[in-house]
């Protein structure tokens, strides 16, 4: 192997060395991030009797529902994707599924303004709120826009085939159809 080649090979190795070290920094401090809002021992004492899946409450129980808690304070303060939760927290698919069931049923309200005095408690859960009804807001604009695409593509399949030529429509039919492809192919 000549010098070109071996030089060509380490830049490709130093090129993906660099690549792994960024992506791996990123997430390191992606997870060593805890800035943000953070429960208190007060505040969860407050928020406990109140939540949904307790070990000894009907249905399934969540695993640790202050963690759960946390790891939602964690991406609204800290504006991450979902995937990017750290590992501490849990699979990130499960939080988002529970978030989205007790966003749907309306419970982070009920939370929120159920006699609770804690100012900055109430600021944290109303912070929740406003993610999760822009979550939902993001859910229900992407379920119009497939709707919209759904019906544009079965209007497209039931009318014939039109294809443009200088912005001037020609309509694809039998007797026109063998020169239309001659003069759209140029």
């Amino acid at each position: 192997m000549d010098g070109y080649h071996v030089a060509e090979v380490l830049g490709c190795g130093m090129q993906l060395l660099g690549n792994f070290l960024t992506y791996f920094l990123r997430v390191f401090i992606m997870s060593q991030n805890t800035s943000g809002m953070q429960l208190r021992d007060d505040q969860w004492k407050k928020l406990e009797p109140f939540l949904k899946g307790t070990p000894n409450g009907p249905g399934t129980s969540g695993k640790n529902n202050r963690l759960f808690i946390e790891a939602l304070l964690w991406l609204v303060s800290n504006n991450y994707a979902w995937s990017n939760l750290p590992a501490h927290f849990g699979k990130f698919n499960a939080l988002y599924m529970r978030f989205r069931r007790w966003t749907e049923s309306d419970f982070w309200r009920e939370l929120a303004y159920e006699k609770n005095d804690d100012a900055e408690l109430r600021q944290m859960l109303e912070q929740i709120i406003r993610y999760g009804d822009w979550y939902t807001q993001r859910r229900e604009q992407r379920l119009v826009r497939k709707a919209h695409r759904t019906n544009y593509d079965a209007r497209r399949a039931a009318t014939p085939h039109i294809r443009t030529l200088n912005n001037f429509q020609v309509e694809a039919t039998e007797s026109n159809l063998h020169w239309v492809g001659l003069v759209a192919s140029q």
